[in-house]
């Protein structure tokens, strides 16, 4: 007979991943004034950075876990290709907020053109495949909403090809995702499974009787 948290506990998860998604994006704005020289940067808004991608990695996981009946294999595969990509972000973050700026610009340079440049770029693509199939599996999905989804996935064009964007279309590509991951997240809170949260007894199977 399953137990009162086993029961509780895939609602208990989904909130806890809505809640990374509210933090993701709370950094990302951070990001995004600090780029913009809002705020200045320190120890903390660089330690911080790499915190975004990590907390969004929940929020794909629970957004994944509210859809996953509805999205099928194309819900699976951009899920694991988001993971994935934002998995490779943290790294990306942390080379740039912990190592570029502390080592001269023409070993930066050096450093693009190598194998580093190679990872940098090819991280930065599957971001932006991971986010075009996961989006695309929400927007086939009944009840999420469409305007995060575009909004999302547009954001994500000038912040995976950073390069060829000028600083200011990066620096609203960053707000803009954070507004669509606290949509998202919003959403989230919203959906978490019914089944799991409102239940307070379980029934038994074999005898039809309600127990706990």
């Amino acid at each position: 007979m399953p137990s009162r948290t086993q029961i509780f506990l895939p609602a208990v998860l989904v909130k806890i991943f809505a809640v990374a998604g509210f933090l993701s994006a709370a950094i990302l704005l951070v990001n995004a004034a600090k780029r913009a020289g809002l705020i200045p940067t320190s120890p903390f808004t660089q330690l911080v950075a790499p915190v975004a991608q990590l907390a969004a990695i929940g929020l794909v996981i629970g957004i994944y876990m509210v859809i996953s009946r509805k999205a099928g294999l194309l819900g699976a595969l951009g899920a694991m290709l988001s993971v994935m990509s934002l998995a490779g972000l943290v790294g990306v973050e942390f080379v740039l907020n912990l190592v570029f700026p502390y080592i001269d610009s023409g070993v930066i340079a050096a450093l693009r053109t190598g194998p580093l440049g190679i990872a940098l770029t090819v991280v930065s693509m599957l971001f932006l495949l991971g986010t075009v199939v996961f989006m695309s599996a929400l927007w086939r999905t009944s009840g999420v909403p469409k305007g995060a989804v575009v909004l999302y996935t547009a954001s994500a064009i000038p912040i995976a090809m950073r390069v060829v964007f000028p600083e200011t279309v990066l620096q609203l590509g960053l707000v803009c995702l954070a507004v669509a991951i606290i949509w998202l997240s919003t959403w989230l809170l919203q959906n978490v499974p019914r089944e799991t949260a409102d239940r307070t007894s379980v029934r038994n199977p074999a005898t039809g009787a309600i127990a706990g």
